[in-house]
């Protein structure tokens, strides 16, 4: 097992200092993207950190041209940090959690969960979706970082983003697949909501709040575009009744032992920063 070297444990616990008008982009727009916010050595690890741990759980049988959209979108893993101590100290990190804790305006945020998103080379779009489709949690005061383990080019299919797009209702009520993309991208062709469309430098994270419309294009190269994410809420939020079967899926899975009404509080779900 690997162990974290000392100096990106410390680099981990150091505050990003965001400016007010970065919270204000990201109140407008329900997502921002950050340079510097790993440095070069802690990108280099942690790739190597969950490449080795996606491949040991990763159990994909299937060929790539046999697979759904969605399934041709990535490969993948969730809550790496209950199976690997050094992933664990990424998905930990107060640099990163104070970050969201900010953006949000909140006083904490706990964990949702984490997963790693590994598009394959040659790998299919990632259809438009609204991630929080699939979460029974009251409020919208919810973010995922979104971290690319290497350079990001637009081949490799990055994070796109319909800046704003929280406002829009219709396309919320959609699973991620053909239909999400047909339908969220017409409707979004008809609004003034700018398309984001930009390759991540190394280091470079974004965030998105849970009902801001985005996708990812295909990966046209040969090599595996690697992405970790880590979806925060609200240290405060509470479980709603579920709306769908998904959601049903994602109490039970992300927030067992959580009761309708009550703060989410299970021992997967911890506060991750507070202020």
């Amino acid at each position: 097992m690997q162990t974290l070297p000392k100096s990106i444990s410390e680099f981990l616990e150091t505050p990003y200092s965001l400016s007010q008008e970065q919270i204000d982009f990201y109140q407008k727009n329900r997502y921002i993207k950050l340079k510097e916010v790993l440095n070069l050595e802690t990108v280099i690890f942690f790739n190597d950190a969950i490449t080795k741990q996606v491949n040991a759980m990763n159990q994909e049988q299937t060929a790539l041209e046999d697979r759904t959209t969605y399934g041709k979108a990535f490969l993948q893993l969730f809550n790496l940090w209950l199976e690997n101590n050094v992933v664990k100290e990424l998905i930990f990190s107060k640099r990163i959690a104070k970050i969201a804790s900010d953006l949000m305006e909140v006083n904490g945020v706990r964990l949702y969960h984490d997963q790693a998103l590994f598009k394959e080379g040659g790998g299919g779009i990632t259809p438009w979706h609204a991630d929080q489709y699939y979460w029974p949690l009251e409020t919208d005061k919810t973010v995922t970082a979104w971290m690319p383990l290497q350079a990001t080019p637009l081949e490799m299919g990055p994070l796109e983003f319909s800046a704003g797009s929280h406002t829009i209702v219709e396309g919320r009520e959609l699973e991620i697949g053909d239909e999400s993309e047909e339908v969220i991208q017409k409707k979004l062709r008809v609004t003034d909501f700018k398309h984001v469309i930009e390759p991540f430098n190394v280091g470079e994270i974004s965030f998105h709040s849970g009902w801001v419309f985005h996708r990812a294009g295909a990966n046209v190269t040969d090599e595996m575009r690697k992405v970790m994410t880590i979806i925060y809420m609200d240290k405060d939020m509470i479980l709603k009744n579920p709306e769908n079967k998904n959601q049903i899926h994602d109490w039970n899975t992300w927030c067992p032992g959580a009761k309708i009404g009550e703060i989410i509080n299970s021992p997967i779900n911890p506060i991750l920063y507070s202020n």
